[in-house]
């Protein structure tokens, strides 16, 4: 599942970027292990392997671009039974602000009195 909304991450990039011609596309494909890397004429430079432990696949990957204003754009991540976690961006990724004090506050008194109902 991981790998096909990788894959579809990559497809998306690519026709994004359709007019940029293919510097190098390596893939390899395994019933228990994958890897691939694309590198576009244009900057982009995706990479990614994914191995299955267990049951659980672990899926490590990068991605950089330039953006249209110039800047280096990179991304790397892990995905595996614990969701898509970022381990690293330049820019760094905007972070949420805090929780307010009341809402945090609710919060609490809800789990601590669960509904009787459910």
């Amino acid at each position: 599942m991981k790998f096909f909304i990788a894959f579809a991450c990559l497809l998306a990039l690519a026709v994004a970027n359709e007019d940029a011609g293919v510097l190098r596309n390596e893939a390899e494909v395994n019933v228990d292990n994958f890897k691939y890397a694309l590198k576009l004429d244009n900057s982009v430079d995706v990479e990614q392997a994914g191995n299955l432990k267990g049951e659980e696949w672990v899926v490590n990957g990068q991605q950089a671009w330039t953006s249209p204003e110039g800047e280096q754009v990179s991304i790397q991540y892990v995905a595996d039974a614990n969701g898509y976690q970022v381990l690293s961006a330049n820019p760094p990724l905007p972070t949420p602000p805090p929780i307010p004090e009341a809402i945090q506050r609710a919060i609490e008194w809800i789990a601590a009195h669960p509904s009787k109902d459910a």
